[in-house]
């Protein structure tokens, strides 16, 4: 648990196959932020997997980290990027399964 303004927090990070089913969870302090423990879940992608991650997840660790292990980034851009990236509207919609996973266990 981890003290923010709310209190004590905690926050859960997960990673899902294209299905919405859970491949790897992580549960960090309510304070910490989201690139703090994205290396770790990430590791052990598939060569040429499209990763769909949430903005809070845009930087240039995370990207590289990536396309170390061949996989495909698909982040959007947070608004103060100097550098921009493209990536693709229509497959970042494909994120609703991490929403509806969140849902479920909620």
């Amino acid at each position: 648990m981890g003290r923010s303004r709310g209190g004590l927090t905690t926050r859960i990070h997960a990673r899902v196959d294209a299905k919405g089913r859970p491949v790897r969870l992580m549960i960090t302090p309510g304070e910490a932020h989201d690139v703090t423990c994205a290396e770790a879940l990430l590791d052990g992608l598939d060569a040429r997997a499209v990763v769909i991650v949430d903005k809070g997840y845009d930087a240039g660790g995370v990207r590289a980290h990536i396309r170390d292990q061949g996989a495909i980034p698909t982040i959007p851009n947070k608004s103060n990027r100097k550098k921009r990236f493209r990536w693709k509207k229509a497959i970042y919609r494909e994120h609703n399964h991490v929403d509806r996973f969140f849902k479920k266990l909620k």
